[in-house]
């Protein structure tokens, strides 16, 4: 039976105002229709529905208080599922911006950002030159594409592709893999 959206936000208030059966009957409602949005964007991945649900569930009651009872419940609870769905495919891709590396390190217990910067420096240096100069350029020193380009004296494409195969290159050493 699918609950609609005039008695899942009659529970969202009811429950916000301090009934705890209306808040069981939300939270219970919830796990088919959040079960088939996950399915839908999930398929093969039938583990991780249920995990993804539960998740979900404890946002929905943690963060409960920003519900804004004026705007449909719907959706606010999709806009929900959906930060957790990005979260998840972050978790698998478990993939870190380069520009990030640095604090990572220094957060992890390297003694400072000058090793980190090290770091950074010996992993891009087992990469082309043409690969490092493209990551350096485009996401340690901050340049667009267009300038990193020009700078360099070859196309904005030539550029992506490079950022692009040398960032593929330094996960797949970082995760250990042969390349």
């Amino acid at each position: 039976m699918q609950t609609g959206e005039d008695q899942l936000r009659t529970w969202m208030t009811a429950g916000l105002d301090g009934d705890a059966a209306a808040h069981e009957a939300l939270l219970r409602a919830l796990v088919p229709l959040l079960a088939a949005f996950y399915r839908r964007r999930l398929r093969g991945a039938e583990h991780d529905v249920e995990d993804l649900v539960q998740e979900t569930l404890i946002a929905i009651h943690t963060r409960r208080a920003s519900y804004d009872r004026d705007r449909p419940f719907t959706a606010w609870l999709y806009a929900v599922a959906r930060y957790r769905l990005i979260d998840h495919f972050r978790r698998q891709r478990m993939t870190v911006a380069i520009e990030d590396v640095e604090a990572i390190l220094v957060t992890e217990g390297f003694e400072d950002a000058s090793s980190a910067r090290m770091d950074v420096d010996t992993l891009l240096a087992t990469l082309s030159p043409k690969q490092a100069r493209a990551i350096r350029d485009t996401h340690v020193d901050g340049l667009s594409v267009a300038e990193a380009a020009s700078g360099a004296g070859i196309g904005e494409s030539d550029v992506k592709v490079s950022v692009h195969r040398g960032l593929r290159a330094l996960a797949a050493r970082i995760r250990g893999e042969r390349v």
